[in-house]
């Protein structure tokens, strides 16, 4: 075995230190993984935020149908019809709303029964087995229309923050309550001019 003099080690560990080829590469090595993780979920943050923006958009625009009477006395005036009305004004995700999409549109006596009920627990819900009720309402009737949709979280970090169902999937909901017009299905009658 060849031993080196003790002057011979020094140069060699002080030409090492003061080497900085490649320093670079590893510098970029370190940061970059903290770096790429904070510009994933900022991504992904702001998909939910995007998502949740376009469910609630849809959802009042479809429940002004409802408020209207509009939905009532059309002869389209289903459950799920009122979930494809949902869907077509969810431009980006029409192709992920018919199965992730799910509509609750319930009617209620006064705005104090309304306020008392529990929101949907994200943790519980089971699209299969989750009952979810339709009843659009007649004229002035208290309606509280709800809306959740599925969406599956990418991030593996972030996910487990953001994450409220099971599967890696955050559950979305949209609300909004309000008093149906009076609306009448025979339009009102004129005199002739």
């Amino acid at each position: 075995m060849r031993t080196f003099p003790p002057s011979c080690l020094r140069r060699f560990a002080s030409r090492f230190a003061r080497a900085e080829r490649g320093a670079t590469a590893v510098e970029f090595g370190l940061v970059s993984l903290p770096i790429l993780t904070m510009i994933f979920g900022l991504i992904e943050i702001a998909m939910v935020f995007l998502v949740a923006t376009t469910l609630d958009q849809a959802t009042q625009a479809a429940a002004r149908q409802i408020r209207t009477g509009e939905f009532q006395t059309s002869a389209a005036n289903t459950k799920s019809d009122f979930k494809a009305l949902v869907c077509q004004r969810m431009t980006w995700l029409q192709a992920k709303c018919n199965d992730d999409l799910f509509v609750d549109v319930q009617t209620y006596s006064d705005f104090a029964t309304l306020a008392a009920q529990p929101p949907l627990n994200p943790a519980t819900f089971d699209p299969v087995n989750t009952p979810t009720c339709f009843k659009a309402g007649q004229p002035a009737d208290i309606v509280l229309v709800r809306t959740y949709f599925q969406w599956d979280l990418i991030t593996p970090l972030l996910s487990a923050a953001m994450q409220n169902m099971a599967g890696g999937k955050r559950l979305i909901s949209s609300t909004t309550a309000f008093r149906n017009e009076p609306f009448n299905t025979n339009p009102p009658i004129g005199r002739a001019c």
